[in-house]
C-alpha cells in the first residue's frame, strides 16, 4: 500500500506546486453528541492517505506527507479499546511526519484544499485558512487548479485500485444473487434488502450508498422498503457494496416477484437489455461518452418504435428528447472511491475542459461528458419509467399526442421501471464488465429467482 500510496503522491507533485491539506471529517450526530452516523472519511483524503481515519488531516507538498492526527484521549480504551498511535498511524500510511491536529495552523500558509462534507469539518477549513472553502465547485485559484489535479490523477484507476473495485464488484455479485433468491420468501421489499446488504455486511464491507430496492422502479432513488411483494410487480434492486478503504461498486438488476415477466414486462426489458449490451458493445478509449448516452437513448426510441408506443424515425424522436420521457437519466457516471466519482467537485469531475451541461431534458442529467480513456471505470445502466408526473401531465400528452400512442402505452402498465445496471472497466482495447458474473438475460434472471 505504501508504494501505492507515494506514488500516487508524486503523481500529484509533478503537476502543482504548492502544498495541498486534505481533512478526514468528522462524523456527525444522528440525535445527540455520542450517537454519530458510522464516520466515512473523505474520499480525496483516502486516495493519498490509504486508510479512514477520523478527525485528521494530511498536508502534501513535494511528494511528502505529514499526518496531523491526535493519539487518542485515555479514556477511549474504556469505549472503544486500545487505537493505533499517532505514530504507529505515520509509519502505516508512509508519512514523513506526524503532528498534533492543534499544530495543524502552522502548515497552512499558501495551501489549496477541497471541502469536506460534514459541517463542522468544513467550518474549520474555512476558519484555520481564513478564507471561503466552497462546498461544491471550487471557483478560482489554487483550490480550483488542485481540484483539477486530483480529477486528473483519479480519472483513471491504478492497479491497487482495481484490486478494491474488483473486491466491490464481486461480493455486489453476490449480494444481487442474494436478493434474487430470498424474493419468493419474502412478503416485502425490506426482507430483500435485508437479505442482499447481509452478503455485503458479512464481508466486512459497507453499502457504497443508500440501497434501492423497490416495487416502485418509477422512483428513480426510491429509499422506502414498506411495500408488499405481489404477484405480477417487478422488483428493481440498485445496491453495491463498498470495501473498508471506500472503493465502491454500484449495480442494478429488475427481476419479477414471481420470478416470470410478463410478454409486456419482457418486451420493454428486453429493449432496455438491448441499449446496455449496444453501449458496451461500443466503449472504447476515445469514444464519447456523451455518444454512449445518444446510443442508448437511440436503442430505447427504436425499440418503443417497435412496440408501437413511440411513433417516427428513432433519430428524430431523441433529436426531441422523446426518449426522455421514459429514459431521463444519464447512461451512467463515473465509478470509484465515490459511487459517483468525484461529484463532490461538481462538474469539475465529470465534465471535460470548455464543456458544459446541457439544457435539453434529455442530456441535462448527462453525469459525464468526457472521452473515454483506458483505466475508467464507468457505469452503464439504460431504463425504462412510467413516471406519473411526466406521463400523466396535460401539456405533455398535448406536445406529444401524435408522437406517442397513449393507447397502446396503456397496455404496459405493469410495467412501472426498468434498470439494468454493470460497472464497466475501460481498457485498451475495449472493455471488460466487472460486474460480468451477474446474469442479465431475462430467461437467466428468472432461474436466479426461481419461484
Amino acid at each position: 500500500m505504501q508504494t501505492t500510496l507515494h506514488q500516487r503522491r508524486q503523481k500529484l507533485a509533478e503537476i502543482i506546486d504548492f502544498p495541498t491539506v486534505l481533512w478526514s471529517g468528522n462524523s456527525s450526530p444522528r440525535n445527540f453528541p455520542a450517537n454519530t452516523f458510522p464516520h466515512r472519511a473523505n474520499s480525496h483524503f483516502l486516495y493519498f492517505a490509504g486508510i479512514p481515519l477520523e478527525n485528521a488531516a494530511i498536508r502534501l507538498e513535494s511528494g511528502k506527507l505529514q499526518l496531523f492526527i491526535d493519539d487518542p484521549h485515555p479514556s477511549s480504551a474504556l469505549w472503544h479499546g486500545e487505537t493505533p498511535t499517532r505514530e504507529e498511524i505515520a509509519a502505516k500510511i508512509g508519512a514523513d511526519e506526524a503532528k498534533t491536529m492543534a499544530e495543524l495552523g502552522n502548515y497552512l500558509e499558501n495551501a489549496a484544499t477541497v471541502p469536506v462534507q460534514d459541517a463542522a469539518t468544513w467550518t474549520q477549513q474555512t476558519q484555520l485558512l481564513n478564507r471561503p472553502v466552497f462546498p461544491k465547485n471550487p471557483r478560482s485559484g489554487i483550490d480550483l487548479e488542485l481540484a483539477k489535479a486530483i480529477v486528473s490523477l483519479r480519472l483513471t484507476h491504478d492497479a491497487a485500485a482495481l484490486v478494491e473495485l474488483r473486491k466491490a464488484a464481486n461480493v455486489s455479485v453476490t449480494a444481487h444473487k442474494a436478493g434474487m433468491a430470498a424474493t419468493s420468501s419474502a412478503k416485502l421489499e425490506a426482507e430483500v434488502r435485508a437479505a442482499m446488504e447481509a452478503v455485503i455486511m458479512g464481508q466486512n464491507m459497507t453499502t457504497a450508498y443508500t440501497s434501492i430496492v423497490t416495487v416502485h422502479g418509477e422512483v428513480l432513488h426510491n429509499n422506502h422498503y414498506y411495500h408488499s411483494l405481489q404477484p405480477g410487480d417487478l422488483l428493481l434492486a440498485d445496491v453495491g457494496a463498498e470495501t473498508q478503504t471506500g472503493w465502491a461498486a454500484d449495480i442494478t438488476r429488475t427481476w419479477p416477484v414471481s420470478g416470470k415477466f410478463s410478454s409486456t414486462q419482457r418486451d420493454i426489458y428486453d429493449i432496455v437489455l438491448a441499449a446496455h449490451d449496444a453501449c458496451i458493445q461500443n466503449i472504447a478509449p476515445g469514444v464519447e461518452y456523451a455518444d454512449i448516452h445518444l446510443l442508448a437513448a437511440t436503442t430505447i426510441a427504436e425499440g418503443l418504435v417497435d412496440l408501437g408506443i413511440l411513433q417516427g424515425k428513432p433519430e428524430d424522436l431523441v433529436k426531441m428528447d422523446l426518449h426522455a420521457l421514459f429514459f431521463p437519466h444519464g447512461i451512467g457516471h463515473l465509478l470509484g472511491l465515490d459511487v459517483h466519482d468525484m461529484e463532490d467537485l461538481g462538474d469539475i469531475a465529470g465534465y471535460d475542459q470548455g464543456r458544459s451541461r446541457s439544457s435539453r431534458f434529455g442530456l441535462s442529467y448527462l453525469r459525464l461528458n468526457r472521452p473515454l480513456r483506458a483505466g475508467m471505470l464507468v457505469t452503464i445502466e439504460p431504463g425504462f419509467y412510467q413516471v406519473p408526473a411526466i406521463l400523466n401531465n396535460p401539456k405533455t400528452r398535448d406536445q406529444y399526442q401524435y408522437l406517442v400512442n397513449w393507447e397502446r402505452l396503456a397496455q404496459f402498465a405493469d410495467v412501472r421501471g426498468i434498470r439494468i445496471e454493470d460497472d464497466v472497466l475501460v481498457t485498451e482495447l475495449g472493455s471488460e464488465v466487472l460486474t460480468a458474473a451477474l446474469p442479465n438475460q431475462a430467461s437467466a434472471v428468472e432461474d436466479l429467482v426461481g419461484c
